[in-house]
């Protein structure tokens, strides 16, 4: 078996998950996760298929035939499951250029590795301020959970940091 990798983005069109999804059903792939997101006009996501070693070069090659989507695909012969302890942590503050690098800066100083981002940015009802929301998933020794959260915590005084062990 082989896990494959496919990133895409396309100008957004009705259909396109059910041209994907086909392909991976035609060569008798499973789907195992996505994420897959409409973002100022275009459809962009990432997905993990499992297939028969066998059928992974054609499943690749009929991807790329589907008009208008962009592919970048990779075949692994095995998944790399790192058995590492995560920490998910959500984010809250005022929003300001620089934010997503100064996150993944302190994440890394701290020995964390990032392992998904899912981020925001919407108006807080009361005062109209743009806020900055993310949840995001780290891989980091149980230990130094408390660290990250007080490191990450120094980047502003309205960063509110939660914590999903």
């Amino acid at each position: 078996m082989k896990n494959v990798i496919i990133s895409f983005i396309s100008i957004d069109r009705p259909g396109l998950v059910d041209a994907i999804s086909n392909v991976v059903r035609q060569y008798k792939g499973n789907w195992q996760s996505s994420s897959l997101h409409h973002m100022s006009g275009f459809f962009t996501g990432s997905i993990e298929v499992v297939i028969d070693g066998t059928k992974s070069a054609k499943l690749i090659e009929t991807l790329k035939e589907i008009e208008g989507l962009e592919c970048i695909i990779k075949a692994a012969d095995h998944a790399l499951h790192l058995k590492q302890p995560t920490v998910t942590l959500e984010l809250t503050a005022n929003d300001r250029e620089g934010i997503i690098q100064e996150l993944s800066s302190v994440i890394h100083k701290q020995g964390g590795n990032l392992l998904k981002v899912v981020s925001k940015t919407e108006t807080a009802a009361h005062s109209g301020q743009e806020l900055f929301k993310a949840k995001v998933t780290v891989a980091v020794d149980h230990q130094q959970i408390d660290e990250l959260v007080a490191a990450i915590e120094s980047l502003a005084d309205d960063l509110i940091v939660e914590v999903s062990r």
